[in-house]
């Protein structure tokens, strides 16, 4: 999804209206709790704070071993990266052609495959290269992606989640990611973690825990307050969230962040 200016900002309020009825048109996180009083509530530990490159237009985290593989987006500047998850260096990075806006990424087995915003292509890389070795083509628009051991399962900014055949890229199935039956749209970064996704709702700093059966929200992140003030008028929107199997501890950054966040989620009720 493209930069934030004011008139685009006006725009994705309008439209947040129109996807996500729940969600305040501005969204404050002093609303959150009102709107998700009837999910549990649940705050960031921190663990460890660590650098990333206040540069990058973070779309997609995915931990795999000791990489930390990031897709970063906007018209010729998109990228896919190897990074230390530690350190925050770039390792090496693959630049995608300059009619590509990356999107989100996720492992699976030796390829990391991306999405593009509106170019329709999830772009499959090489995992030990970085070498592009097809693609696989869809139709409306690419935002997260996850792998759950089965099916892909993809997010296009609305509040459906598709999965998706992981060699032929086919639609199985899909649901609505829905608060008690209502639907709640802006579904971005995508995370599984053992039988549940994660996701970004985009321009919140909130992330939803989401029963993949039903699509239904079991419980919701609010992590407003991770950045300084002057840091965050300096980034732009909470946007990554990775999974480190080793330490059992999440990995969440955003777009044009100078940090990543190591953190637990723990109960803010």
């Amino acid at each position: 999804m493209p930069f934030i200016t004011p008139r685009s900002l006006l725009l994705c309020l309008i439209a947040l209206l129109a996807f996500a009825p729940l969600l305040p048109a501005a969204p404050a996180q002093r609303d959150a709790e009102e709107i998700f009083a009837q999910v549990p509530r649940l705050r960031p530990e921190i663990i460890s704070t660590r650098p990333h490159d206040p540069g990058a237009f973070t779309q997609g985290l995915e931990l795999h071993g000791n990489i930390l593989y990031e897709s970063t987006g906007q018209y010729g500047k998109s990228t896919l990266r190897e990074t230390n998850p530690r350190t925050g260096q770039v390792i090496r990075a693959a630049r995608l052609p300059d009619n590509a806006f990356g999107e989100g990424i996720t492992v699976v087995a030796d390829s990391v495959l991306m999405l593009t915003w509106r170019r329709q292509a999830c772009i499959v890389f090489d995992r030990t290269s970085l070498q592009p070795r097809g693609q696989l083509g869809y139709s409306g628009e690419g935002w997260g992606l996850a792998y759950d051991g089965t099916h892909l399962v993809m997010s296009n900014g609305t509040d459906q989640l598709v999965f998706r055949e992981v060699e032929s890229f086919d639609v199985v199935t899909s649901v609505t990611v829905n608060l008690l039956g209502d639907p709640v749209g802006h579904i971005n970064e995508l995370e599984y973690v053992d039988g549940f996704i994660w996701a970004n709702v985009w321009l919140t700093d909130l992330i939803l825990k989401i029963d993949p059966a039903t699509g239904g929200i079991v419980s919701v992140v609010n992590c407003e307050g991770l950045l300084t003030p002057e840091e965050r008028a300096q980034a732009d929107v909470l946007n990554g969230i990775a999974y480190d199997k080793a330490t059992k501890t999440f990995l969440i950054t955003g777009k044009k962040w100078p940090k990543t966040f190591e953190v637990v989620f723990v109960s803010d009720e």
